[in-house]
């Protein structure tokens, strides 16, 4: 039987370190947070994505991983040992999906998007990256002084059509979470999206 990787080794400290990472880049969209963890999750989970689950969600927080991450079982054994978060097959169920393969990802209309009463009551996607390029993208909006230049890879055809549509729904819609290398970056449904 395999072993389960470990957790944080400071439970609340690291916790709320990576809390408030994810809290910065969702409250200023586009600018890369540091996120250092010493996490060795299961792959092809990423220790930037493990620790974002770890500090995010618990068992009233249903995930949804994508069809490379649910196939490796130690990932989803993985969360649920150390979250207590229920893994669901249907995105549309999910608090957080954990996204593997950007170019594959599912469009953002199969995620929960709130409503008007209750918007928080959305998907926020964690996508897996390899890194900020700070280029290809323009971003407006709350947190953002006039307009700034943001670049991630991989990210999927079309992202900055399926931004503007995901913003139209607003204030419902998803937020996503990009867990690159040592770093997190936030794109908040709030945030315009043009291609620059």
């Amino acid at each position: 039987m395999q072993e389960l990787a470990r957790g944080f080794a400071d439970p609340v400290l690291e916790a709320q370190d990576v809390f408030r990472a994810a809290m910065r880049a969702l409250s200023r969209p586009g600018r890369p947070q540091r996120l250092v963890t010493e996490l060795a999750p299961p792959a092809p989970l990423t220790p930037e994505a493990a620790a974002l689950a770890l500090a995010l969600c618990d068992y009233e927080t249903p995930v949804f991983l994508d069809a490379t991450l649910a196939a490796e079982r130690a990932v989803g054994d993985f969360l649920a040992f150390h979250t207590g978060a229920p893994i669901t097959a249907d995105p549309g169920e999910a608090r957080f999906a954990f996204i593997s393969n950007p170019l594959e990802m599912l469009d953002f209309s199969a995620f929960a998007p709130g409503s008007p009463e209750f918007p928080d009551a959305s998907t926020t996607l964690v996508l897996q990256i390899t890194g900020f390029t700070g280029r290809g993208l323009s971003l407006e909006g709350p947190g953002i002084k006039g307009r700034i230049g943001f670049g991630a890879a991989p990210l999927p055809a079309g992202f900055a059509a399926r931004m503007a549509a995901n913003r139209a729904l607003f204030p419902r819609g998803v937020d996503l979470l990009l867990a690159g290398a040592g770093e997190v970056a936030g794109l908040p449904r709030s945030t315009i999206v043009g291609e620059d």
